[in-house]
């Protein structure tokens, strides 16, 4: 999800609520303790050198029980970050203390915003030695005009 996206949503929305892909909801006394840029810049297992950049927001669970954040405060938050580091209309990254601080890309279920798994990948398979995926098919499900027969001369 872009920053632009968050904050189309937040303009019409009536609380700022949050929930992991499980439904389990971030408590609702919740802080945005960061909004910033990420930059990463690294060289794939290729050799291929290249930057990504994100939105951030750093989610974190007080105990400031009586504590809501509003979807304007949000938006003035965001604002105020657009302004002073410059921040593009950027994915949205997630942090959130899990086990360990989890990063998350954001989504939206018409109510609340998700915090979405990330998952890791080769950027180089074609450099590093990943075979591509075959094509699987069942040979029952072949249909009979491109499928051999015994004794067709096809194999």
């Amino acid at each position: 999800m872009k920053l632009s996206e968050v904050k189309h949503i937040l303009q019409t929305a009536e609380a700022v609520d949050f929930e992991l892909e499980n439904g389990t909801k971030v408590p609702e006394h919740f802080h945005v303790t960061e909004v910033g840029v990420v930059t990463k810049h690294f060289i794939d297992c290729g050799g291929t050198v290249r930057t990504e950049k994100v939105a951030n927001f750093q989610l974190w669970d007080a105990n400031d029980f009586d504590h809501r954040l509003k979807p304007q405060k949000l938006l003035n938050i965001i604002a105020l970050s657009e302004k002073a580091l410059g921040m593009e209309d950027l994915d949205i990254e997630v942090e959130y203390q899990g086990e360990t601080i989890g990063k998350y890309d954001l989504g939206y279920n018409g109510k609340n915003f998700v915090l979405l798994s990330k998952t890791t990948n080769c950027l180089a398979p074609d450099k590093c030695g990943i075979p591509k995926e075959k094509l699987r098919i069942n040979l029952r499900e072949m249909q009979s005009g491109n499928a051999c027969t015994p004794g067709g001369g096809c194999c």
